[in-house]
């Protein structure tokens, strides 16, 4: 039996404005999933006239790791921050992510070469790795 079989399935429920969807796949399938549904789920929202008549802001469908990478595009990154400072920063700015979420989209812009990740375990500074374009 392979180790992807093993594993069992996540399953994810999420809402976007007036949008509800479910999610069912391994977790190496989570992230490609979401975004499509997400970028799908904006394309039709702008689309739409939901935008237009309402009066209120505009549901935003966007990714923990989209999110993390505007911060480091906007240098926000240009001194290391701690996950904790990260996760301080999304929400201020209304993004509610998981402590996990975020921690899972840092190791990705690592990954990327996007960040550099300095320090020992549970005390990871996160800096950029070169500078935005």
């Amino acid at each position: 039996m392979t180790e992807q079989a093993a594993k069992p399935p996540i399953r994810v429920k999420m809402k976007v404005g007036e949008i509800e969807f479910e999610i069912e796949c391994q977790e190496d399938q989570l992230q490609a999933a979401v975004d499509r549904i997400l970028s799908t789920v904006t394309e039709r929202l702008k689309s739409s006239q939901l935008l237009v008549e309402r009066s209120a802001a505009a549901p935003r469908a966007e990714t923990c790791k989209g999110v993390i990478q505007k911060l480091w595009e906007e240098g926000w990154f240009s001194t290391p921050k701690g996950l904790s400072e990260v996760h301080t920063e999304l929400a201020r700015r209304g993004f509610h992510y998981d402590r996990t979420a975020v921690a899972h989209a840092l190791i990705d812009l690592v990954k990327d070469n996007i960040l550099t990740r300095e320090g020992k375990p549970r005390r990871y500074q996160y800096a950029q790795k070169r500078p935005p374009p």
